[in-house]
């Protein structure tokens, strides 16, 4: 398939990213070997200065927005947290206002970093889809500009960690990374294909958000009733039609992991390697798990997307529990 951007544009995106913020690590921890069976890298999207991959994305989105809105007083958009935290920091380090949508109910620590890098958050609804059909809505009467969950200009700048990983370890066999609205998923499709490679991808969801893995089975879109799992990242009811036609075609296969199993992957990431990783970023490890069998002597990528979880759902979880939403 055709990549979104080709080596260059993403180079050019890396490069730009790279003027906020530090390239992030890939290891090879040999416990989580020993505990797989696998030779496992890790791309550590914790260690960004939000904690999660979505910044990247925020980097490029403004440069893009500044270039092409220049009269723009601000944006605003809806989110879990990552998202969020990134708009916020690229937005008003630009010298723009950033209004942000969350569900009741999220995350507190999360709220509390998107506050802390200047946004200005409002709670509304019951889950991110009806907070983000909000924020879309207030966007024309406020005069700001709506950052969609998925643009071409939040890929590119998300793909510079494919990039990243890729240019470092061009011989993976096999990348799980999680889906929610599609920008990660994609992003790691389109630096593979822009860079020529065969590794495969994985889409991995939650068994309580299936909505990418159902609408691949159906061939259309198909929306969820609900999308109730701790793993926050990927509690999305509403699939994009864009992304969709991206990992339709470009994922190997997308696969779900219980809120159990991601728990337990978490409690592997902080024994392993003593990283912290939320629901979403301990996914890919968690589908990993499931899958050692057949990804044995193959080497094989996880997303690390983010590390942002509570400290009370963390607390729980080292106690051997799972946070239940």
């Amino acid at each position: 398939m055709t990549a979104l951007f080709d080596r260059d544009a993403l180079a050019a995106a890396t490069d730009r990213v790279h003027r906020h913020m530090a390239a992030t690590p890939q290891y090879a921890w040999p416990l989580l070997r020993a505990r797989t069976g696998v030779n496992v890298w890790v791309k550590h999207e914790n260690h960004g200065p939000t904690g999660a991959f979505k910044v990247r994305g925020a980097f490029t989105f403004m440069d893009w927005l500044r270039r092409t809105q220049p009269d723009c007083p601000g944006i605003i958009t809806a989110t879990r947290g990552n998202h969020g935290q990134g708009q916020a920091l690229a937005a008003t380090a630009a010298g723009l206002r950033a209004v942000v949508y969350v569900p009741k109910g999220n995350s507190v620590e999360k709220n509390a970093a998107m506050r802390a890098f200047g946004a200005e958050l409002v709670e509304f609804g019951e889950d991110f889809d009806t907070a983000r059909v909000e924020a879309t809505r207030v966007a024309a009467l406020e005069g700001l500009f709506p950052v969609p969950p998925f643009h071409p200009e939040l890929v590119r700048g998300v793909a510079t960690y494919a990039f990243e990983l890729f240019s470092a370890k061009p011989d993976l066999d096999t990348v799980y990374v999680p889906i929610g609205c599609g920008s990660g998923i994609c992003g790691v499709i389109t630096a593979r294909d822009a860079l020529g490679l065969k590794t495969k991808v994985v889409g991995v969801v939650s068994d309580a958000a299936q909505t990418a893995k159902l609408s691949v089975e159906a061939g259309r879109l198909v929306e969820t009733e609900t999308a109730r799992t701790f793993a926050d990242g990927m509690a999305v009811r509403v699939p994009v039609q864009a992304a969709y036609d991206i990992y339709s075609k470009g994922a190997e296969r997308i696969v779900t992991v219980s809120d159990d199993a991601v728990a337990e992957a978490i409690r592997a990431y902080y024994t392993d390697t003593h990283n912290l990783a939320e629901g979403a970023g301990a996914a890919p490890l968690a589908a990993l798990m499931q899958e050692r069998d057949r990804m044995q002597g193959r080497e094989v990528g996880v997303i690390l997307c983010g590390g942002n979880i509570d400290s009370g759902w963390m607390a729980t979880i080292l106690q051997g529990g799972t946070p239940r939403v």
